[in-house]
């Protein structure tokens, strides 16, 4: 290699040449680059930096797109060129730098993430590695595109603000939701913030794509629901349970009256409403409303021969976001449809006998 000759042949071209040769002499730079990287000294790769920089600013948008593709893929690429092009407002020249250059440092990255295009953030999303203050980064700045492509990445790596941005992002977008949630290094406890919020369709999809989440996923629901209720219950419970014992004591608490609370979701007092008319502990009732199955509800609503339009109404309610395809709905009606009176009495009165709860927990008027 002529270098001392090429270097003055470029100096020559940077003050007389047309853009046309300095492309030319660039395009052969590289060349002798590419050729020899893996056994240049870091002397030597310093000083093809020093070239690359030098002419990289006299060049066309055209010929610094050929040049950052091709050093992208360099593990010794210079270092000074390699966070010039990473920066480039194109996206066609920095986009390959940002995606695939081993080069490119952290802090290079994080910056352009800062304060480059949504382009460049997509380029970012999809390399082999990313470290917890650039995903943070992605999510915060990212368009819906930037942080799917995130979330989609099995190298990423989440902070658990990041994860919390990314749950919250998910929120309403079942596509994100399901792609979060097939994440294999979620916390168990952001898997259950994001299940809780999640649709009837998205965990169906999760449980279709990796079936052996399917009890992680179910526990996940339940505990997440649990959590929720329990807040809920110790807000609203005494002003409901002085509401239902109110309306029972006057002899005004039926059917209605629960048709009523159920279409409105006032989980509370159908709950305690349910509890008083069966004679059973509230505690009960609570875990029935928490179970998947609904057997237990169904039991409870033939015992004290309320209507199907009215346990309709508790079913959809208890649903909740997740809701209810036709075909549960059919299953749940043969089920009562089927089921006897005097058999629901039967089976209540061996809850109410099991239970052991104390006698204040017990909605009675």
């Amino acid at each position: 290699m002529n270098f001392p000759a090429l270097i003055e042949e470029l100096n020559d071209a940077l003050v007389h040449g047309t853009s046309e040769r300095r492309a030319e002499i660039l395009h052969r730079v590289t060349d002798i680059f590419i050729a020899g990287a893996a056994d240049y000294s870091d002397n030597q790769v310093e000083l093809f930096d020093d070239v690359f920089t030098r002419i990289v600013t006299t060049i066309e948008l055209s010929t610094r797109t050929v040049l950052a593709k091709r050093l992208a893929n360099i593990p010794r690429a210079p270092s000074m060129i390699t966070r010039r092009l990473a920066f480039d407002d194109e996206i066609d020249v920095a986009g390959p730098v940002l995606e695939f250059s081993q080069v490119v440092d952290s802090e290079t990255l994080v910056a352009t993430a800062c304060t480059k295009s949504q382009q460049h953030l997509l380029a970012i999303s999809r390399r082999k590695s990313l470290d917890e203050a650039l995903t943070d980064v992605l999510v915060e700045r990212g368009d819906k595109t930037v942080v799917l492509s995130t979330a989609a990445n099995p190298a990423a790596r989440f902070s658990a603000s990041g994860y919390l941005r990314l749950i919250r992002r998910s929120e309403g977008d079942d596509e994100l939701t399901t792609c979060v949630g097939l994440r294999r290094d979620i916390p168990r406890h952001h898997l259950m913030r994001l299940l809780v919020r999640a649709s009837h369709t998205v965990r169906v999809r999760l449980e279709a794509a990796n079936p052996s989440m399917s009890d992680i996923i179910g526990s996940a629901v339940v505990d997440a629901a649990n959590s929720i209720l329990e807040k809920t219950v110790s807000r609203e419970y005494v002003a409901a349970r002085a509401r239902i014992a109110s309306l029972h004591a006057n002899g005004r608490l039926g059917e209605n009256d629960i048709a009523t609370f159920a279409t409105a979701n006032q989980f509370e007092e159908t709950m305690i409403a349910l509890a008083v008319l069966c004679d059973l502990p509230i505690e009960t009732v609570e875990l029935a409303m928490k179970q998947h199955r609904p057997e237990t509800i169904l039991t409870m609503a033939k015992a004290i021969e309320i209507s199907w339009p009215t346990v309709k109404a508790i079913l959809r309610m208890r649903a909740g976001t997740r809701g209810m395809s036709p075909g549960e709905y059919e299953q749940c009606f043969d089920t009562f449809a089927r089921l006897k009176p005097a058999t629901a009495r039967q089976i209540i009165e061996f809850h109410r006998k099991r239970s052991k709860g104390p006698q204040f927990d017990r909605c009675t008027a």
